[in-house]
């Protein structure tokens, strides 16, 4: 069984930082991906930014220039630095974790981002 613990999100300032972690407790597996999601009040759960184990990265439009992922494969651990917030970036963002292509991916219980003024 695997846990996504995430953390590091709260109340910020339009133009301001935040930095999410998230660990993965329980059985330790080499994931093939980690992700980062967010949903919006109202709309539907989208992709933020994704890493592979190779080190390939994919990011929104919507977060490009703006947030970087970064992993940590020794510590099943998958951060995201996010710089510039703006108030359209307030969402739950929760953590993703692929074993692989084929198989369903494990979900973390969110955290917070509330971008105002």
């Amino acid at each position: 069984q695997v846990q996504l613990v995430e953390s590091g999100g709260g109340l910020v300032q339009p133009g301001g930082s935040l930095r999410l972690s998230c660990v993965a407790s329980g059985s330790m597996f080499n994931f093939y991906a980690m992700a980062w999601y967010r949903q919006a009040p109202g709309k539907s759960r989208e992709l933020v930014a994704r890493i592979r184990s190779g080190g390939e990265i994919t990011y929104a439009d919507s977060g490009k220039g703006r947030f970087t992922i970064s992993g940590d494969n020794a510590k099943n651990a998958v951060y995201l630095q996010m710089n510039s917030l703006k108030p359209e970036d307030t969402a739950v963002y929760y953590c993703n974790a692929e074993l692989s292509p084929a198989t369903r991916p494990y979900w973390g219980q969110g955290t917070q981002v509330t971008v105002s003024s």
